[in-house]
């Protein structure tokens, strides 16, 4: 089953400032390549969302590794996937916890 994917304001503007980012200091098929492993890792998550590690930390947040420097948060009910928030993993691990609560 499909669920309806929700994006938290806190991730779209992860989204952007990341996106902005590869596109400064890397290059727009850097940029591609990212949305594309990014889509990718969404639809699994729409149709399997148990497939991704529960953190331990936080019940019901599940975490989902884009790429070695970034990482998804979500939860999911039976219609929809929230993206909480997009973490760049080179980041002191603490501040997720501002984003996630």
């Amino acid at each position: 089953m499909s669920r309806k994917v929700i994006i938290s304001k806190t991730a779209e503007k992860k989204l952007a400032l990341l996106l902005g980012y590869l596109i400064e200091n890397w290059s727009v098929t850097v940029k591609k390549e990212f949305i594309e492993k990014l889509d990718s890792s969404i639809f699994i998550i729409q149709n399997q969302p148990n497939i991704f590690p529960e953190s331990k930390k936080v019940k019901g947040l599940r975490k989902c590794v884009i790429t070695k420097q970034t990482t998804l948060y979500y939860r999911y009910n039976s219609k929809q996937i929230n993206v909480v928030t997009i973490f760049d993993t080179r980041q002191n691990p603490k501040k997720i916890k501002r984003e996630i609560l």
